[in-house]
């Protein structure tokens, strides 16, 4: 075992490093989505999707202010 674990430490190490940084990166994408922050970098006005991606969330605050949910 101790032999495998000293031909594959590289290759452990690479692979927990890439495992960490896809967890900071879903952990940072989870928390910026519960702020209410929008995965463009530049906000909505300047997107080719200006007022497609974001009607449905639109809708349902509005609805939610309506008190129809």
């Amino acid at each position: 075992m101790a032999s495998w674990l000293q031909a594959n430490l590289g290759n452990i190490i690479v692979s927990v490093l890439l495992i960490a940084l896809v967890a900071f990166v879903i952990f940072m994408m989870v928390r910026d989505k519960k702020k209410g922050k929008n995965s463009c970098a530049h906000g909505c006005a300047s997107c080719a999707m200006h007022g497609e991606c974001h009607k449905r969330a639109e809708e349902f605050k509005r609805k939610k202010a309506a008190g129809e949910l």
